[in-house]
């Protein structure tokens, strides 16, 4: 029996969904009109997106992608959100057919960090330039509430100087992804002060979710579709929803997720924070990442990237190094606002990389040989398509435009759930977003960047600057950089 409270049928109707979709393809006027409409940032219903997701015609296409970009500009700006994924611990008891974790896969080599291990990975992260970090577990008897939260303060406790200059930094924002909770833990995750807790349903469709979760807890599709309420319930205002992609049709699985955000609008006043838009990757032991169920082409992968932009304007898509650099820096211009850098899937990894690269330096290894060497993936959860480090994402986020941001300016401030949307949906928050952008990628260039990126990055930022929306904006973001400049650190609005 479920261990949620409540019934499926309350707000997701599977078979309502199917029928949205059997619609077919709209004529050419209604898909222009829906896209006209979603240009006034008020985000679609379920039946205008099932229609714009039943749409075949490459110029109709075209046009959502370009609406996308226009939407996300309008919301957010130019900013790019880095993090960077800190997994502590890949034990689980679930059998996913799709993840390397899984109980059955024996030939995963098991790791559980220790409080000073995970300090050692943030240290690792910090010299890097991280600001933000996913935190991220296996689901086993060791990841108690107690156990995540006693992790949280370790991570938050370390404090490094920079290479550079020697500025001491600290992550400044955890969020976390682990299994679902009962609301006494969410609010023990609440009391440790955690940013947006994630949990994706992997696929929506009742019937294709029992065929992919074997055994363990995760095979209850209900106490997971359920735990958004419970994690809101207990105080949490910024939840991240996701599903992974190729399990099962990518049109429903759009619509499962708009329906629940849907949900939690009505019944808390406020959707989720992100949406994550994995695709399966091949990963060690995974049958189904050998054999993806139902594969999701480079076309329809931006296509429902860019429909989900539209559909959800003020929600920040994430994306991660599942996907090749090419594939991420086309996908940064239909909707994308925050991603991971640098990353890797395997407990340790960052700390275990640090040490072997400086090993390797210190015998005059080349670049590539020592990132060769260092790329150690065993344990890993999926393998990478974008092996990049920190540095190396930066410095192509600036050459086209984007202002990389390690912000964490609004959690702050206070400017989070139902009041980040209020700023967010008439696409003020960007007044917001922008100048505290330039000020984390001005303490980037200063405590990190090498000096070719400094003196691009600076440049970049003058161009930025001046293309501000007004004067007020521009002085108090000039007023932050020359306070950064002279030593300061945190600078936000």
């Amino acid at each position: 029996m479920s261990k949620a409270q409540g019934n499926l049928s309350d707000w997701l109707d599977a078979d309502s969904l199917r029928r949205l979709l059997a619609q077919g393809e709209p004529d050419p006027a209604t898909a222009a009109a829906i896209i006209s409409k979603s240009l006034r940032l008020q985000g679609l219903d379920l039946e205008e997106v099932a229609l714009l997701l039943n749409v075949n015609e490459p110029g109709l296409r075209a046009r959502v992608l370009e609406a996308a970009g226009k939407v996300k500009e309008l919301i957010y700006g130019r900013r790019m959100v880095l993090f960077a994924p800190l997994y502590f611990s890949n034990r689980c008891m679930n059998d996913c057919l799709y993840c390397a974790f899984r109980a059955p896969n024996a030939s995963l080599h098991r790791r559980s960090l220790s409080l000073e291990e995970i300090k050692a990975e943030t240290r690792a992260l910090l010299r890097e330039g991280h600001k933000r970090i996913l935190l991220l577990c296996g689901e086993s008897a060791e990841a108690t509430p107690d156990h995540v939260v006693e992790m949280i303060k370790a991570i938050y406790s370390v404090r490094e100087p920079s290479p550079r200059t020697g500025k001491v930094a600290s992550i400044r924002r955890i969020n976390v992804e682990v299994a679902p909770l009962d609301v006494e833990g969410f609010k023990k995750l609440k009391g440790a002060g955690i940013g947006t807790y994630a949990c994706f349903q992997e696929t929506y469709d009742p019937e294709l979710y029992r065929a992919y979760h074997r055994a363990g807890p995760k095979a209850d599709y209900l106490w997971r579709l359920e735990v958004m309420d419970r994690a809101m319930e207990a105080g949490i205002e910024d939840v991240g929803i996701g599903a992974l992609f190729g399990l099962g049709d990518w049109r429903f699985e759009v619509l499962g997720l708009l329906r629940h955000a849907q949900h939690l609008e009505e019944r808390f006043g406020c959707g989720p924070h992100t949406v994550s838009v994995p695709r399966i990757e091949p990963a060690e032991g995974a049958p189904a990442s050998s054999s993806v169920p139902m594969p999701v082409s480079d076309d329809d992968f931006r296509y429902l990237v860019a429909i989900l932009r539209l559909a959800m304007p003020y929600t920040g898509i994430i994306l991660s190094t599942r996907e090749s650099e090419a594939l991420r820096n086309e996908l940064f211009r239909y909707g994308v606002s925050q991603i991971s850098a640098g990353s890797r899937t395997n407990p340790g990894a960052y700390a275990d990389a640090a040490k072997v690269g400086m090993e390797l330096q210190a015998q005059s290894t080349s670049n590539e040989q020592a990132r060769s060497h260092a790329d150690d993936t065993s344990g890993s959860q999926f393998q990478l398509g974008d092996h990049r480090t920190l540095q190396e994402v930066v410095a192509a986020l600036t050459r086209q435009g984007y202002v990389p941001s390690f912000c964490t300016g609004c959690y702050r401030k206070g400017r989070v759930g139902a009041d980040f949307m209020d700023l967010a949906k008439p696409g003020l928050i960007k007044r917001f977003c922008e100048p505290n952008a330039l000020f984390t990628f001005l303490e980037y260039l200063e405590d990190f960047a090498d000096e070719s990126l400094r003196a691009e990055g600076l440049c970049a930022m003058e161009e930025i600057i001046l293309q501000l929306p007004d004067e007020p904006t521009r002085v108090r973001t000039r007023q932050g950089l020359a306070e950064i400049g002279a030593g300061a650190r945190d600078v936000y609005l």
